[in-house]
């Protein structure tokens, strides 16, 4: 007789799921708004990047040269860039034969391989090098001790 007392139970509760799962659906339906005009469902984007109902002013429209865009970084006009840099040894295994040199300049650990080396260094050796970019990021190449 214990087992039928939770049997009516389990169905009571699964008719009062029902009936909730109804009322809200009855409610979605009452509260939605279907038949909007394409004009009540636009949304415009406004010169900050902010969504709004209002449509964008054409004075404040401003005209991009395509020229105009940077895309990476560009080497500007008469500007020159001395390509030696200075630095202190970090790291240096001889038997690898790599290590890492520390810009005096920027602070970065640049890469150094033991082919780039004019002369053999060791660690805290201040050293001028120059770099070169690759897959892995900076290498020193034409290292000298100074």
């Amino acid at each position: 007789m214990h087992g039928t007392f939770s049997k009516r139970e389990k169905e009571k509760k699964k008719q009062q799921k029902r009936k909730e799962k109804e009322e809200r659906k009855i409610e979605r339906k009452a509260n939605s708004k279907s038949g909007q005009s394409l004009e009540e469902m636009m949304a415009y984007v406004d010169e900050n990047g902010n969504i709004s109902s209002v449509p964008p002013d054409p004075n404040r429209k401003h005209v991009i040269k395509r020229d105009d865009i940077v895309l990476g970084s560009r080497n500007i006009a008469g500007a020159t860039v001395n390509p030696v840099r200075k630095g202190r040894v970090t790291y240096f295994n001889l038997a690898k034969g790599y290590g890492f040199i520390k810009d005096l300049n920027t602070q970065e650990s640049i890469f150094v391989h033991a082919n780039a080396l004019a002369v053999m260094i060791k660690e805290s050796d201040m050293v001028s090098f120059e770099t070169e970019s690759t897959v892995r990021g900076l290498n020193a190449t034409q290292v000298k001790k100074l």
